[in-house]
């Protein structure tokens, strides 16, 4: 890898410095060269053209800094290329820099529980004093196993499959860092498998079901149609609950909304039918959120409990399970499970695959496949 200091030209006219950091290219599908780059911005800034003895002046202590910043950062890489091991950064206690790396989560609510769940388990098995020169593979395979045999739920029940590949994970991606950091000069987690992940039960509706929530009375009339947009649009409650009037597109040939993913960040435009726009209502200010009112808590979802109840429906749903209507009414009427994929906003296929799995046909099938016997009571 090679570490370079660069210059970008700002509108104000100043010079805004960094480092780009190249990392090679690799060939594409195509043939292409795809050079892979990483840059650092590093707040400082020079006077493009300077004219008095003080903007000069300042320049050159800018630059000279910038070049300092450059050395020790080409330092650390032949440090760790060399397997040049820091004495100090080592000594570094492991729960404290598995707390500074949680700290670093803290802008998304989700991640950042999942990495205070598995600190929780990781306290209860690390020593105190344990420093990071002192995690090895034994350590690793250790937290493994007191995952599987020792750790347990508030209510005292063994980990679910899904919490121990959750919580394993957050350890191999602090430890991770750590190597890729400096603070240790081995891969540790190199030759540890982790959990296999389980298959969650993945709650949705029927479209008998949909309709019976469609007709049936519901307290809150926002939350009602916060959750039917939902199942006709497959909208995380996340993406829903920020959505903003800017966001929906009202075009010649229908709607759609363009928005950036709260969990993934990745931009997406998702085409909504003519029944999903209704019920958003009548377009308001552009900065306005499309469902005003619309609160996340044990209340709205207690609602949906007994607005299910007045439906008919004793399946235990959330607003998370309108998501799942979505994809599984898509693939039972017809679309094909990329285009599902993409609408999902899924990251890889195998997620959607899942959805797949419920509703396979051939399996349907296969369960009348057997002429009927003639039984004798």
């Amino acid at each position: 890898m090679k570490i370079s200091l660069k210059k970008r030209k700002l509108k104000n006219g100043k010079l805004s410095l960094y480092l780009e950091f190249y990392k090679g290219y690799s060939i594409d599908g195509n043939g292409k060269k795809k050079h892979n780059r990483d840059f650092e911005y590093l707040k400082l800034y020079l006077q493009e053209n300077p004219t008095t003895p003080q903007e000069k002046k300042e320049n050159k202590e800018t630059l000279l800094l910038a070049e300092k910043i450059l050395t020790i950062k080409q330092a650390d890489h032949i440090k760790g290329k060399f397997n040049i091991k820091d004495n100090e950064k080592s000594k570094t206690l492991f729960l404290e820099y598995y707390n500074k790396l949680k700290e670093e989560r803290h802008e998304s609510k989700g991640n950042y529980d999942n990495w205070d769940a598995a600190y929780k388990h990781i306290e209860r098995y690390c020593p105190p004093q344990k420093m990071l020169r002192d995690i090895d593979e034994d350590f690793v395979k250790g937290f493994k196993k007191h995952l599987n045999t020792k750790a347990r739920t508030k209510s005292d029940t063994p980990l679910s499959q899904n919490s121990k590949y959750t919580y394993f994970n957050k350890l191999r991606a602090a430890l991770r860092e750590a190597y890729e950091q400096g603070y240790i000069d081995t891969n540790v987690i190199k030759s540890v498998k982790g959990f296999e992940q389980g298959e969650s039960k993945r709650e949705y509706l029927t479209h008998s079901e949909l309709q019976a929530m469609a007709t049936a009375k519901c307290k809150y009339p926002i939350l009602k149609n916060a959750f039917l947009f939902s199942c006709l649009t497959g909208l995380r409650w996340s993406d829903i609950n920020k959505m903003v009037w800017s966001e929906v597109r009202d075009e010649d040939h229908g709607s759609r909304v363009i928005f950036r993913q709260k969990k993934t960040d990745g931009l997406e435009y998702l085409y909504i039918s003519e029944q999903a726009r209704i019920l958003l209502g009548e377009r308001g200010n552009e900065s306005e959120r499309v469902f005003i009112g619309l609160k996340y808590g044990a209340h709205f979802n207690a609602e949906i409990l007994r607005w299910c109840m007045r439906a008919g429906i004793t399946k235990h749903i959330t607003f998370h399970s309108a998501r799942h209507t979505n994809a599984v009414l898509l693939l039972e009427n017809g679309a094909d499970i990329y285009t599902v994929s993409k609408r999902l906003g899924h990251k890889e296929l195998r997620t959607t695959e899942i959805y797949a799995k419920i509703i396979d046909k051939k399996m349907k099938e296969a369960a009348n496949i057997i002429p009927e016997l003639k039984i004798e009571v």
